[in-house]
């Protein structure tokens, strides 16, 4: 029996090519698989046609939106899950949703190995392998661009010679990853860390120089969880889309960052995530109100290491997973809405509102109704800084010695 390989798929050139590659340097028949993450473009179907027109055998395309959205990035969002505190993890989430559908088809495929398109000196290698190794543990790994000395200018050739139904001449300087939750843009003219960004590399955000009137916008949560705008009902895909858009009109979520891969070199990156950013700081902000002082600040501990983990491909890992429950045990109140305005790519909250808010008015206020007993401070600030008050004596006594 033919040995079987299935090869994440894009549609692009490069994985178009590497179908064909595959075969040649393998002898084995090659499965395209791509997976929709809402990176819009093409339709699955074309894109499944040209995988079988560029010599795959089978094609399985899988409609993963509601699926990516729901179970990754709402997960995100609860963790309040951004990398060195700016970048949302938009590849990085995407990735384990892809895996999972890559194993699901080499076992309906009965393929031994799988493939995917990643050069060896990113991350998305390190998050494709890992995850495979742990869904599939008795699969193999390929990638064509490290392994198989797959390049660029031997991809175009390559689709000439055999007539592939592909776009060879076509040259974008940037290596773009988009999907739903955002979009990230590397390479090329920002890889002089000191050039500013053009205006020509962002899609899903305006520029934010000239931006239309303010939009005020409700964002309704329940248990952590987008659940209406402006007292509509939405999914979380829905509630995404709709923040894209009009986030994404006022230029709200364009992120530029030199971030530290996993593989030990620092890597200038672009972002668009206007959608992920909005519901993080509104989501922040009802936190803010409905989640106990030392459980907020020991969330935003596990909220960093929980990045860093997704960030480095262990998103199926035992840590992650015990961290996920922590982060959900702390959304069980995160319930209520959140006012905030658009604009000028700021994305500002004004109001927030929540039955099972912490916030007391009657603690809070100075005016007549102040439930607050002041006489209690003076006690409690003399406790609270006691150790600090002996410890500063002992270095006076010691210094005098």
């Amino acid at each position: 029996m033919t040995e079987r390989i299935v090869l994440a798929y894009s549609g692009g050139l490069d994985t178009s090519v590497a179908i064909g590659w595959i075969g040649e340097a393998t002898g084995a028949e090659v499965i395209a698989v791509a997976v929709d993450v809402g990176q819009g473009g093409e339709s699955l179907e074309t894109i499944r046609q040209r995988a079988l027109g560029c010599g795959a055998v089978e094609a399985y395309v899988a409609d993963a939106s509601d699926e990516f959205a729901n179970e990754y990035c709402m997960p995100t969002l609860k963790a309040n899950g951004l990398y060195q505190g700016h970048y949302p993890l938009v590849s990085a989430i995407s990735r384990p949703v892809i895996v999972k559908h890559l194993v699901k088809a080499a076992r309906e495929f009965g393929a031994t190995t799988v493939a995917h398109g990643c050069t060896g000196k990113g991350n998305d290698q390190v998050r494709f392998e890992v995850g495979i190794q742990t869904l599939g543990p008795d699969l193999k790994c390929i990638a064509p661009v490290r392994d198989l000395a797959l390049t660029r200018d031997k991809a175009i050739a390559f689709a000439e010679e055999k007539g592939l139904p592909i776009e060879t001449t076509k040259k974008n300087p940037y290596s773009i990853d988009q999907n739903v939750w955002g979009r990230a843009v590397e390479t090329g003219y920002l890889e002089d860390i000191w050039n500013a960004p053009t205006k020509d590399i962002y899609d899903y955000t305006a520029t934010p120089e000239f931006p239309p009137a303010p939009d005020e916008v409700v964002i309704s949560f329940e248990a952590g969880v987008p659940v209406a705008i402006d007292g509509v009902k939405v999914t979380p895909l829905q509630a995404i889309k709709e923040l894209n858009r009009r986030a994404g009109a006022q230029g709200v979520g364009r992120i530029d960052v030199v971030e530290d891969r996993l593989v030990g070199i620092k890597s200038r990156e672009i972002y668009e995530a206007p959608g992920a950013m909005a519901l993080i700081t509104a989501h922040k902000h009802l936190e803010d109100i409905t989640v106990e002082r030392e459980q907020a600040r020991f969330k935003a501990t596990v909220g960093q290491r929980w990045s860093e983990l997704v960030y480095d491909g262990q998103w199926f890992s035992p840590l992650k997973r015990s961290l996920d429950a922590f982060i959900e045990d702390t959304q069980k109140y995160v319930s209520g809405d959140i006012r905030m305005t658009l604009h000028g790519g700021q994305a500002i909250v004004n109001g927030r509102r929540s039955d099972t808010s912490l916030y007391d008015f009657n603690l809070a206020t100075y005016d007549t109704g102040d439930t607050f007993d002041q006489s209690m401070a003076r006690g409690f600030i003399e406790l609270w800084g006691m150790s600090a008050k002996v410890a500063s004596g002992r270095d006076i006594r010691v210094a005098g010695q």
